[in-house]
């Protein structure tokens, strides 16, 4: 899955020691850039994710969800895999113009004469 938006909020890194080894995670606050945003909390587990080089500029999050039960309740994970930086180019819609050596011809101008064939 992937959203869009800006991270707001990087909470502080927690690392504990489990029967698998040293784990460390942090989690994040990204909000969605949609009409009505909503906030989500990611957990980067590892270093995968270098949040820092982030900031808070748009990104696209590319992410897993993945729930599990623990004493009859339901906790969800939301793990990103990748962030990518949005990076918006002025005048990216505009198309670029044809390129005309011959300034006194038009670029319809197809005929060696220069007529209609008309």
């Amino acid at each position: 899955m992937e959203v869009i938006g800006k991270i707001i909020e990087i909470l502080p890194a927690q690392t504990g020691t489990s029967a698998k080894g040293e784990w460390k995670k942090q989690e994040f606050i990204l909000e969605t850039e949609a009409q009505f945003p909503k906030k989500i909390c990611m957990v980067n587990w590892g270093d995968k994710i270098d949040l820092a080089a982030v900031g808070s500029k748009p990104v696209k999050v590319f992410f897993d969800m993945e729930s599990r039960e623990f004493n009859g309740r339901w906790y969800t994970d939301v793990k990103p895999w990748k962030i990518d930086l949005i990076v918006k180019q002025e005048n990216a819609d505009l198309p670029t113009p044809p390129k005309n050596d011959d300034a006194d011809s038009a670029p319809w101008d197809t005929e060696p004469d220069g007529d209609m064939p008309f």
